[in-house]
C-alpha cells in the first residue's frame, strides 16, 4: 500500500509535513515527499490529500466486559468500536467476571484476542479477586503478558499492601494504575457532591474521595520509587498533587478521559444517567484545571475508560444505574473540539496524548510513524462534520450520541492492513 499526500503528524520525530508512506508486510518501508507508484505495480494507492495521517491511537483504559458481561460488550464488538475511533491498540481492564488475576486468565485473553483487527492487551488485577488482602503473583502475571497492574473498579484500601505492590512492581519494571476513589467517603457514586447533587436530593461523591487516595499513592510513589499512573483524574487538587509528586522526583503519570475534558457536573442535569460515571464529572473549575494540567505536562495520557452498559441498566433511577459511558468512537473528536479547535493545545500535542505517550508509558508497540516501524495508522478528516446515530459498540450509553462532531476517522490501518473504512 502507498498512502499519498497526507499531512503526516508524528510527535516522536516532530514531523508535520505533506508526505507519502509506503507499507509492505505490515511495516513502513518509505516516508518520502513523492513516492512514484509506477515503480510498485499492483500496490494499492490510498489517496489522503487534505487529510491528516497520524499514528494509530492507543487507549490504555477500556472495559470490553469479556468474559462475564458480554451482553454489554465483547472483544469483537469492542474491537469494532475501537477501530472506528482510529485505535490500533487498546488495554482491557481486569474487572471482568471472573477477574483477570492469574496467569491462566491472561493467557486465555490473548488466545481470544489473537484474531482481532487490532492489538487488545490486558492488565492484571493487582489483588486476588480485587480483594484487600492478597496480591496476585505479579511476577508470573507480568511474564504471562499483563502490561500493567490495577485496582480499577474496586479501589484498594490496604496501604501496607499497596507499598508491597509498588516495591514488587519497581523490581519488575511494571506500572501500577490506580483508581483513586475512597469508597468510605462516597454515599452515592457517579455524581459529584455539589449543588447538582443537592438538586437531586443526594449527597454524591465529594472530591476528597479522589484527592485523599491520590495523596496516599503519590506519597507512596515518592517513598518506593515505583512507576504509577493516576487513572481518569477528575479534580483540580488531584492535578496539583500529581504535579507535586513529579516535582519530588516521583515516577508518576496521569490520565484523563475525554468526558472529563468536555463536561462538568451540570451535564448530569441534562443527560441524567448518561453523564454518571466514576469518578464523576466535577465542577467547571476542576475541568479547567485539568486542561491546564495537560498544557503544563502534568497529565500525559488521554484514555476513554470505555464503559458499556445496556439501555435497561442506564434507564434506572440515577442512584441505581451503573456508572460509566462508552467513548472509543467519539474520543478523537471530543478531544479535538475541546482542546485543539478551542486553541488550548496543538494537534501534535493531542496525538502525543492519545497515541505516543500511552504507547511509551505502557511499553507497547506503536505511537509513532517511522521507517521500520509497524504500520499502525489512522487517517482523519479534520474538516468533516458527522453524527453517530448507531454505534459499533453493543452499547450506546453516551451523552455525545446524536451530536454533530468535528474530525472524522476515515481509515484505520493496523499492522499494514486496512481494518476500518468509513
Amino acid at each position: 500500500m502507498i498512502i499519498k499526500g497526507g499531512r503526516v503528524i508524528d510527535p516522536l520525530s516532530n514531523t508535520d509535513e505533506i508526505l507519502d508512506i509506503r507499507i509492505e508486510k505490515g511495516t513502513i518501508l518509505e516516508i518520502e515527499k513523492n513516492i512514484d507508484g509506477r515503480k510498485f505495480p499492483g500496490e494499492e494507492i490510498l489517496e489522503a490529500r487534505g487529510k491528516v495521517l497520524v499514528p494509530g491511537l492507543v487507549d490504555v483504559h477500556v472495559h470490553f466486559r469479556d468474559p462475564g458481561q458480554t451482553y454489554k460488550e465483547d472483544l469483537k464488538s469492542g474491537s469494532q468500536a475501537a477501530i472506528a475511533g482510529g485505535f490500533t491498540s487498546v488495554v482491557q481492564m481486569a474487572n471482568t467476571s471472573p477477574k483477570i488475576d492469574d496467569k491462566e486468565k491472561i493467557i486465555d485473553h490473548y488466545k481470544k484476542a489473537r484474531d482481532l483487527p487490532l492489538k487488545v492487551y490486558t492488565v492484571s488485577a493487582l489483588t486476588r479477586n480485587f480483594g484487600d488482602l492478597e496480591l496476585v503473583d505479579m511476577e508470573e502475571n507480568f511474564k504471562a503478558g499483563a502490561v500493567a497492574f490495577t485496582d480499577d473498579g474496586i479501589p484498594n484500601r490496604n496501604s501496607k499492601l499497596i507499598v508491597d505492590a509498588m516495591n514488587r512492581a519497581k523490581e519488575l519494571g511494571a506500572i501500577i494504575s490506580f483508581h483513586e476513589e475512597d469508597p468510605n467517603l462516597i454515599e452515592q457514586n457517579g455524581i459529584n457532591h455539589s449543588e447538582v447533587s443537592e438538586r437531586l436530593n443526594i449527597y454524591g461523591s465529594p472530591t476528597i474521595a479522589e484527592t485523599s487516595f491520590i495523596a496516599r499513592d503519590v506519597a507512596m510513589a515518592i517513598y518506593t520509587g515505583a512507576k504509577i499512573s493516576i487513572q481518569h483524574i477528575s479534580t483540580g487538587l488531584g492535578v496539583d498533587l500529581v504535579k507535586f509528586g513529579k516535582s519530588m522526583g516521583a515516577n508518576i503519570y496521569a490520565e484523563v478521559t475525554p468526558h472529563h475534558l468536555a463536561l462538568n457536573d451540570r451535564a448530569v442535569l441534562k443527560y441524567g444517567t448518561l453523564a454518571k460515571m466514576n469518578p464523576p464529572l466535577r465542577s467547571e473549575e476542576d475541568r479547567l484545571r485539568i486542561i491546564e494540567g495537560i498544557k503544563e505536562g502534568t497529565i500525559e495520557i488521554i484514555a476513554t475508560d470505555h464503559a458499556p452498559h445496556s439501555p435497561e441498566e442506564k434507564a434506572k433511577e440515577i442512584t441505581k444505574a451503573p456508572s460509566g459511558i462508552i467513548g472509543l468512537e467519539t474520543s478523537f473528536s471530543i478531544c479535538y473540539e475541546n482542546l485543539v479547535l478551542s486553541g488550548e493545545i496543538s494537534l501534535m500535542k493531542l496525538i502525543e496524548l492519545m497515541s505516543t505517550n500511552p504507547a511509551k508509558m505502557y511499553g507497547l508497540e506503536g505511537g509513532e510513524i517511522a521507517v521500520g516501524k509497524l504500520a499502525d495508522l489512522a487517517i482523519i478528516d479534520l474538516e468533516s462534520e458527522y453524527k453517530i446515530e448507531k454505534f459499533k459498540s453493543k452499547s450506546s450509553n453516551s451523552p455525545f450520541a446524536g451530536k454533530n462532531l468535528r474530525g472524522e476517522v476515515l481509515y484505520t490501518i493496523s499492522e499494514g492492513k486496512m481494518v476500518y473504512k468509513k
